[in-house]
């Protein structure tokens, strides 16, 4: 059964009307508040088939007015990597001892970036990482020799973003507490992001569908056409 809140906030907007973007956050920031800061995000049902690898789509992007988290940053590096990681804000830096910690069961980190050159040994720890999702992989800008950039984008907003088995993408783009217009230029931001990475191999209609919601809150339909002129 629906919690009084949800069915709340229904009452809100109309479930079968598309909304613009600008609408659509307008209607969500009307709602009766929760007792915490929700996390707002943006879900893509998108025109393609993630069983071909071409077209498993994963990457990562700096939202332009930042998530309203913090994230706690983890370096795997050594040396003048190490360094720099640690100039740049890393919360903790280490080689060794560090991948160690993380094998007995220490993850009190949201972003763990490595260098290449240590990905042998963070390899080991994939069954332990892979289901936290807290991997470093290459295409989400984790695995870098440029780790400063890395940690200042992990610090700075950065969100990462991956197809799920049905096609859809789940991406945060902040707090319900945001001013409309800070929502709006990050969810403009993740869907030019979208858009762009559009696999080659996609046939047919690629922007099938996206909603709107809160943490709390049901999903409000935006309009997929006008999404796809972005």
């Amino acid at each position: 059964m629906r919690s009084k809140l949800y069915r709340s906030r229904l009452q809100a907007f109309e479930r079968q009307t598309y909304y613009s973007l600008e609408e659509g956050v307008k209607k969500l920031k009307s709602m009766p508040t929760a007792k915490f800061d929700e996390t707002v995000e943006l879900a893509f049902r998108l025109g393609i088939d993630p069983r071909q690898s071409d077209q498993n789509i994963r990457g990562a992007m700096v939202l332009p007015r930042g998530t309203g988290k913090v994230n706690r940053v983890v370096v795997i590096a050594e040396g003048e990597f190490a360094l720099r990681a640690k100039e740049a804000g890393a919360d903790e830096v280490g080689y060794e001892e560090l991948i160690q910690r993380i094998r007995d069961g220490w993850f009190e980190f949201d972003i763990l970036i490595a260098t290449p050159s240590a990905m042998k040994e963070v390899r080991t720890l994939g069954r332990i990482l892979g289901p936290r999702g807290l991997m470093p992989n290459p295409k989400t800008g984790t695995v870098t020799e440029d780790v400063a950039s890395a940690v200042q984008d992990g610090k700075g907003g950065r969100i990462e973003y991956r197809c799920d088995r049905a096609g859809c993408v789940h991406v945060p783009i902040g707090k319900l507490s945001f001013e409309p217009e800070a929502l709006i230029e990050n969810a403009q931001a993740v869907l030019a992001t979208i858009l762009r990475v559009r696999p080659p191999g996609a046939k047919g209609i690629y922007m099938q569908a996206w909603t709107l919601s809160s943490t709390m809150s049901p999903g409000i339909r935006l309009d997929p056409k006008a999404a796809a002129k972005a």
